[in-house]
């Protein structure tokens, strides 16, 4: 049988993806022949346009759904909603920066829920629809700080940990099955997450935004350079294709070797 790349007839639902990594993944699975389900906590004429700009360029099916991945219902909704889950990307998150005993809890419970419990309820609800279909992919989007700690990342720290642990336990329930389950742990990629911490990190360190990039947010890649969306991009469809059958219950670093130390 002949390996192929191509993801023709395959429907991929994207967590988070009506901007940043998410968009970006979603077009890299449409490029490589996917229908694609868009998803975020709003529900805008732009958000649709999003989904609609991609069945468009790409020509597939794309569609839009609405659901708060701090809401367990809500991520079971999504997966349920969407007409098919044979690729699924768990790429929801936010983030916050605080000392732990100055952190408030309303931003912990939040961070848990949208990074890690709604990879939860998606997995559950999502494993029923790739078997009954006899194939499946799921693709956790974790981060080196599932691997890694950093200070004053507490709650964000835990929940990527946490995604990297269910993507193991849940890669050994279906192993003996055509469905495997993955986590990719990006370093720093420039999305509006990491943008929105700049400003503040110049005005803490006194730094101009070049040298604060290089020796402050990029300090632990060796290579110096953001990963890139383009790049992750690339991971996704090599998880999605034959080529990695037995690839299952693992990490993909993209952090130009900051966890080889």
């Amino acid at each position: 049988m002949a390996i192929t790349m191509s993801l023709e007839g395959k429907t991929a639902i994207i967590t988070g993806s009506n901007s940043g990594i998410g968009f970006g993944l979603a077009q890299e699975l449409a490029r490589g022949g996917a229908n694609v389900v868009l998803n975020s906590f709003t529900d805008t004429e732009e958000d649709h346009a999003l989904a609609a700009g991609i069945a468009k360029e790409y020509g597939v099916d794309a569609q839009y759904i609405q659901a708060d991945m701090s809401k367990g219902d809500q991520c079971r909704m999504l997966i349920e909603k969407a007409p098919a889950c044979d690729i699924l990307v768990n790429n929801a998150g936010i983030q916050h920066v605080s000392p732990i005993d100055k952190f408030p809890v309303d931003k912990w419970d939040a961070i848990i829920a949208i990074n890690m419990n709604s990879t939860f309820h998606t997995m559950a609800a999502a494993l029923p629809r790739m078997r009954e279909a006899g194939w499946g992919r799921v693709i956790n989007i974790a981060s080196a700080h599932g691997l890694r700690a950093s200070p004053y990342k507490a709650a964000y720290i835990a929940a990527k940990h946490g995604v990297v642990g269910m993507t193991k336990s849940v890669a050994l329930e279906t192993a003996e099955e055509p469905i495997t389950v993955n986590a990719i742990c990006p370093g720093y990629v420039l999305t509006p997450i990491i943008e929105k911490q700049i400003p503040d990190t110049m005005k803490e360190y006194g730094m101009d935004r070049d040298t604060v990039l290089r020796e402050v947010i990029l300090v632990k890649h060796p290579s110096k350079q953001f990963a890139t969306i383009e790049e992750l991009g690339g991971i996704v469809m090599m998880l999605c294709s034959d080529h990695s059958k037995q690839i299952t219950g693992t990490t993909i670093s993209a952090d130009g070797g900051w966890t080889a130390a």
